[in-house]
């Protein structure tokens, strides 16, 4: 019997311990700690991480379902987790790749400046390897993932049958809001326009964390490049002849790359339909995760832009190149 009671009394510290480790580490790294819950729900909904070297370093894949092949794209400074709410549905009807991109999460290079050119480069020969060498692919992305999934369209639309652009796109965005705040104020002033008013405010000690990991993660290297290569990579005024369908879905509230801009490329674009969310900013999946599953889910099972949409607070425009 007191063996029993030690061993439990064991338990019982171990698991206050750990408990408590858990919520320093988050006080003093939420941003890392949130980052790794968002992988640890990947691998509780089924998805597998695989590394496939490429000539930019090794390139990390979260991987599962079956059916037609999906590829989800995030954004600047993200990684693979930030789907971690749309995942599981969409695997039970699809099957997902879902890459970390080169210099974010745990694909190399792990440091120095990163192009667009090495993004692209590493997802090039990642989408080339084996199971999905031969596979056609719908391919959507957020922010600067919908820069990237329209870039590979565009070259490949041989390999795509669908494209679908997150509150992103490959055309230029006349935004001044920064990236890489210089402190508390700016950082909050960031994360409010990449935010719904209704979606509760981060804390204090959150922002600090974001100027951090800004200043030193993946936006610094990729904002190290300079203008001058992104403006590369940019197709303002070049999509006319783009043959593929898009699907843009836009958060209405985001200030980040507000709506005019998805107007814009919508107008760009011959074959493309526009999908607002409501009390939505720029990151949909993590915003209105449930929202945004319902509309993917619709896009892709359909063979081209359909119609109206039957769901709460989301709204879907048709337009035309004019």
């Amino acid at each position: 019997m007191g063996l029993a009671i030690n061993i439990m009394l064991v338990v019982i510290f171990a698991a206050v311990t750990a408990l408590i480790v858990f919520f320093i580490l988050f006080f003093l790294r939420p941003i890392a700690m949130t980052v790794r819950l968002q992988r640890t729900a990947l691998r509780r909904a089924g998805l597998r991480k695989t590394k496939f070297t490429t000539t930019v370093g090794e390139q990390m894949v979260w991987h599962g379902g079956a059916g037609p092949l999906v590829v989800l794209l995030h954004g600047a400074g993200d990684q693979a987790g930030t789907w971690n709410k749309a995942a599981p549905e969409l695997k039970h009807h699809f099957q997902l790749a879902i890459p970390d991109l080169a210099g974010h999460g745990e694909s190399e290079p792990a440091e120095g400046t990163l192009s667009l050119g090495t993004l692209f480069a590493a997802l090039e020969q990642l989408l080339d390897a084996n199971p999905w060498r031969d596979a056609p692919m719908m391919l959507a992305g957020n922010s600067l993932g919908a820069w990237m999934a329209m870039l590979y369209a565009q070259k490949y639309p041989q390999r795509v049958t669908r494209v679908v652009l997150i509150n992103g796109g490959p055309i230029k965005n006349a935004s001044e809001l920064g990236l890489m705040p210089k402190d508390r104020e700016e950082a909050r002033r960031t994360l409010d326009a990449a935010l719904d008013s209704s979606t509760p405010r981060r804390p204090n000690f959150v922002l600090d964390d974001l100027v951090r990991v800004s200043n030193t993660g993946p936006i610094s290297r990729l904002l190290a490049a300079g203008v001058g290569d992104m403006s590369k990579y940019l197709l303002e005024d070049k999509l006319a002849g783009f043959e593929l369908p898009v699907d843009l879905i836009w958060g209405a509230s985001d200030r980040l790359v507000p709506l005019d801009y998805a107007k814009k490329l919508q107008s760009q674009l011959p074959q493309c339909t526009l999908t607002v969310i409501e009390h939505c900013g720029h990151t949909p999946q993590l915003e209105r995760p449930r929202e945004l599953t319902r509309v993917l889910l619709q896009i892709l099972a359909s063979g081209t832009p359909s119609g109206s949409v039957a769901a709460h607070s989301v709204t879907r425009q048709h337009g035309e190149n004019p």
